[in-house]
């Protein structure tokens, strides 16, 4: 009996959870209780003009039966009332487990997984802008808080399978922009990995992966590559839009000075720049001055937050700040604008900087005073690769408002922990705004 007892226990605070505030259901509810009310009432009418109108009858009788008037009237009311509630919440919750099982995720409740989608539904608009794995580790931790999300990608990328498509096809490097789709993707098991798959060489498609091919193709059927990422998003069931910076062929080109030497070399080509191993002093986009795209731009204004980071500094976020239009809105919009510093340096790149040497690096190009806060780590006692350091705060930053928190991925301490990470930039906006209301 106690066993009984208890679970029908758990099954009412399970169905009473369905009147928590926000999930947009009560109203569903209340519409249905009235029409039944109004077609019960339609019935007892019907009743009563039979039983008043026809002769005595064995079916009179039988109405006498079923409207209970043997018992006393409070006593009927009640026991309709009870009956007509549980085959109500009986039926609904049958209704909605022949109809939504089949879309359920294994081991959560509907009514839970209705309540996230709602608190997402509501969650801030968020802009993140930038490349490489650091902008998809972010988007990844993003995405448990909101569903307004946009990533707005460079289209510099020239290596890898990025480079042949972009060689051969003459489409904008589709990698970046497929690492960001999946991230953002409802889908993290087969159709995430299918997404991600790399041919082998041997293969006879040379290293590229399914979704950089996925996406070449889409692009040559809808007749625009802006309108096949957003066919791939729907097919990835993506939360968030993934959008390109521009719709130019641009080209990143670095003046590097080499190591050991005064001298100075201009590199082009962004997977080239890294290999030259010296110190970059400047890096443009050629053609100089791209227009922006359009959805982008309205994203950025329209945004409650904006990120740029966490990323390759000179090959990831600068190649998307250095499109004019992009920094204009950055400059215009009224968004909490935060930096997100990586947690180590990056050979080729980055060696050596400090917080202070990103800052400067940044202002350097796009000038001073864009960001509202820089996000830094300040954990930093795990060990790290040969040739790769902490970035470290130093005193020159200050002049910047500075978080640092724990931010490292414990299995790869030079990553991000794209939850820590999220939760943080998630905590910051709401100290400026206030929490949503739920």
């Amino acid at each position: 009996m106690r066993k009984w007892f208890l679970s029908f226990r758990n099954e009412l605070a399970g169905l009473m959870l369905w009147l928590t505030p926000g999930l947009g259901v009560k109203r569903w509810l209340l519409m249905l209780l009235t029409g039944i009310t109004f077609l019960g009432v339609g019935v007892a009418y019907f009743l009563l003009d039979v039983y008043r109108t026809a002769p005595e009858s064995e079916f009179l009788n039988f109405v006498d039966v079923a409207t209970l008037r043997f018992w006393p009237r409070p006593v009927r009311v009640a026991v309709f009332l009870l009956i007509g509630f549980g085959l109500v919440v009986w039926g609904i919750a049958g209704l909605n487990r022949a109809l939504l099982n089949p879309f359920l995720r294994p081991g959560q409740r509907l009514v839970d997984q209705i309540a996230v989608h709602r608190r997402r539904e509501r969650g801030p608009r968020v802009v993140v802008m930038g490349g490489g794995h650091g902008q998809s580790t972010l988007l990844r931790g993003l995405k448990h808080h909101t569903n307004n999300i946009t990533a707005i990608v460079t289209v510099a990328d020239d290596g890898g399978s990025s480079g042949k498509l972009r060689q051969n096809l003459g489409i904008l490097p589709p990698g970046d922009i497929r690492n960001c789709l999946a991230a953002l993707s409802n889908d993290e098991a087969m159709l995430t990995q299918l997404f991600q798959y790399r041919f082998s060489d041997a293969s006879g498609l040379g290293g590229h992966s399914f979704g950089n091919l996925f996406i070449s193709a889409l692009a040559d059927l809808t007749g625009s590559f802006e309108e096949a990422v957003a066919e791939s998003g729907r097919v990835l069931s993506v939360n968030g839009r993934v959008l390109p910076a521009t719709l130019h062929d641009v080209r990143l080109i670095a003046d590097v000075q080499l190591p050991n030497s005064v001298q100075e070399v201009r590199i082009e080509g962004e997977s080239r720049i890294p290999e030259a191993q010296g110190r970059i002093r400047r890096v443009y986009l050629e053609p100089n001055n791209p227009a922006a795209f359009p959805p982008s731009i309205k994203s950025i204004l329209m945004a409650e937050m904006v990120v740029v980071g966490p990323g390759s500094l000179y090959t990831s976020l600068l190649p998307t700040l250095l499109v004019p239009d992009l920094v204009a809105a950055l400059r215009a919009s009224k968004a909490l604008k935060v930096y997100v510093v990586n947690i180590a340096t990056q050979r080729g790149e980055t060696s050596g900087y400090h917080v202070s040497d990103h800052v400067a690096a940044l202002e350097a190009h796009i000038g001073p005073d864009l960001f509202d806060v820089i996000v830094c780590n300040n954990a930093c006692e795990k060990p790290l690769p040969p040739g790769v350091d902490w970035v470290k705060i130093d005193a020159a930053a200050a002049r910047y408002p500075i978080y640092a928190a724990n931010l490292i991925d414990d299995e790869q301490p030079w990553r991000h922990d794209s939850l820590k990470l999220a939760q943080v930039l998630i905590d910051l906006l709401y100290e400026r705004t206030g929490p949503l209301a739920e």
